[in-house]
């Protein structure tokens, strides 16, 4: 196995005679696997030893899980408005604090509107459903935060100012 690799760990515990002898070794039992055939119990130990999980004695490997973690590849945390949305770029959640709500909105905003262009109603709900299940209640956040601003019948929408 190498440092790191966690499939032989996952491909030996998920065979339940496996399963069952690492459990009975890490609740410190004194016959681990005494219930099963010498055969069984045999392959189970086997199946333990090459994953790394435990040594030569049939001890446990307290260590083989934290150098699996150690080695996983590191996720880049997103930042700024890419909190707040999912892989696929929409909203799952709206930020509690008002500047990072009013940069989220300017972000949608951007992507959806250039700089003077004009929308009536439909089109730029249309253009709000690439970011959420609720592109009017979106649409009024934008209004609300003055992101975006409607004509006065209400019937054509543009950004507000140039962000």
């Amino acid at each position: 196995m190498t440092a790191g690799d966690w499939r032989p760990i996952v491909a030996a515990l998920a065979n339940p005679d496996t399963r069952a002898v690492f459990a009975e070794i890490v609740l410190g039992a004194d016959d681990p696997g005494a219930g099963l055939s010498p055969s069984r119990r045999g392959h189970a130990l086997d199946r333990l030893r090459s994953a790394g999980v435990i040594d030569d004695e049939g001890m446990l490997d307290a260590g083989a899980f934290a150098r699996v973690l150690a080695a996983a590849p590191k996720r880049e945390r997103p930042t700024g408005v890419d909190r707040f949305l999912d892989a696929d770029g929409r909203i799952d959640r709206y930020p509690s604090n008002a500047a990072e709500r009013e940069a989220l909105f300017a972000h949608i905003a951007t992507h959806v509107l250039a700089a003077g262009e004009v929308v009536d109603e439909r089109e730029l709900t249309e253009r709000l459903t690439r970011f959420t299940g609720d592109p009017a209640g979106l649409r009024r956040h934008l209004v609300d935060a003055g992101i975006v601003e409607r004509t006065r019948s209400g019937s054509e929408y543009a950004l507000a100012r140039v962000l």
